[in-house]
């Protein structure tokens, strides 16, 4: 999957209400695939096929409120988009080994260690607009010190190795490294083309 630059007019980040709408949909997804080891298993296949429609069926089967957003694979990760008000533009949000260094890999138990991971995160970004509002805000402004400090306060694993807002546009990208894979893999937050 390839990113492109963001135009300069798209140089912002989304606002507060869409980054509780994305936890309030992945919530009930990540919560799945943490405790759910079937699921998490069929999950990872459909990612390595690439299986759309089954990871449709799937997303949508635990998150009913994800029924027609958009979802791609490139086998080594996926990615669900939100719209936004400009029609050219998604805000999306997925897990993926870093691109380059695997292909047709996608480990589902260390998806469900990264989902546990996160959980309180999002959990955090889907009740709390206060916190979403300064996420938001930090991520806008650039302040990377602000948003790792709001992330990590919530994601406690030693196996997050970094966050960064290191993406081609506005984003955030938290990447974990786990002892049983070479691969590092990223849970990622940030504004795309549709």
């Amino acid at each position: 999957m390839v990113k492109k630059k963001l135009p300069k007019r798209a140089q912002g980040f989304v606002p507060a209400r869409v980054l509780q709408n994305t936890a309030k949909v992945m919530y009930p997804f990540y919560r799945a695939i943490a405790f759910h080891k079937r699921y998490a298993d069929g999950w990872s296949k459909a990612v390595i096929s690439p299986d759309l429609d089954k990871m449709v069926r799937l997303l949508t089967k635990v998150s009913p409120r994800a029924k027609g957003l958009s979802l791609g694979s490139n086998g080594i990760g996926y990615f669900i988009g939100f719209p936004v008000k400009n029609p050219y533009l998604e805000f999306s949000n997925g897990t993926t080994v870093i691109p380059g260094t695997a292909q047709f890999t996608f480990d589902p138990r260390i998806h469900q260690a990264i989902a546990r991971a996160v959980l309180p995160f999002y959990y955090k970004l889907a009740k709390d607009r206060s916190f979403a509002v300064s996420l938001s805000n930090a991520v806008r402004s650039g302040n990377e010190k602000v948003v790792r400090c709001l992330i990590r306060s919530f994601v406690r694993t030693p196996a997050l190795i970094s966050v960064k807002m290191d993406l081609d546009g506005p984003g955030i990208s938290l990447n974990f490294k786990y002892k049983s894979s070479k691969f590092i893999y990223r849970n990622l937050l940030f504004i795309d083309q549709a």
